[in-house]
């Protein structure tokens, strides 16, 4: 593909991300909320095609927009009465939220100035793709810069995670 469509396939992703990130957060309805959430999701899984890792968009769209934002949104229908809002938080709050975003762009900024990416060219033209066995070493791998120990600790978090939503849910 072209590089300038990649620029501006890249853009129109990150500009979507940001619009729905911000929508997601500001909303006054969980249920949209959650609808925004999973948008965001399915971009970051555009953003992962994007960069040919094929099988990370497949692993995003199938476990996190197919099944996090489910239980989010079962957990949304449990837990809420009809017509039930958001509350709004004061000025003070949305002050801190804004400096905390400046924070985190120029932290962003900081590192893309003084970090140099390895294979940039490659990552423009989207000649490169990884191996799904190296993936699945480095991902069930107890070595150094292996994933197993996240792994496991992750799901763990994911299953108190179910198990506070059936607490929360349960009928008094």
């Amino acid at each position: 593909m072209d590089p300038i469509i990649n620029l501006i396939l890249f853009f129109c992703l990150g500009i979507a991300m940001l619009l729905l990130s911000v929508l997601a957060i500001t909303t006054r309805s969980l249920l949209r909320s959650a609808i925004y959430l999973l948008l965001v999701l399915v971009c970051t899984a555009g953003m992962y095609l994007f960069l040919n890792y094929h099988f990370l968009a497949a692993v995003q769209l199938s476990v996190y927009a197919g099944g996090v934002v489910i239980l989010f949104v079962f957990a949304i229908f449990l837990t809420t009465s009809k017509g039930e809002s958001l509350t709004a938080y004061p000025f003070k709050r949305y002050l801190y939220g804004a400096l905390a975003v400046v924070a985190g762009i120029g932290v962003t900024a900081f590192a893309l100035v003084k970090h140099q990416f390895l294979y940039a060219s490659e990552a423009v033209t989207g000649d490169r793709e990884i191996d799904m066995k190296v993936i699945g070493q480095t991902l069930m791998g107890t070595d150094k810069h292996q994933y197993l120990l996240p792994f496991e600790v992750l799901s763990v978090l994911l299953l108190a995670c179910i198990i506070g939503g059936i607490l929360i849910a349960r009928k008094k």
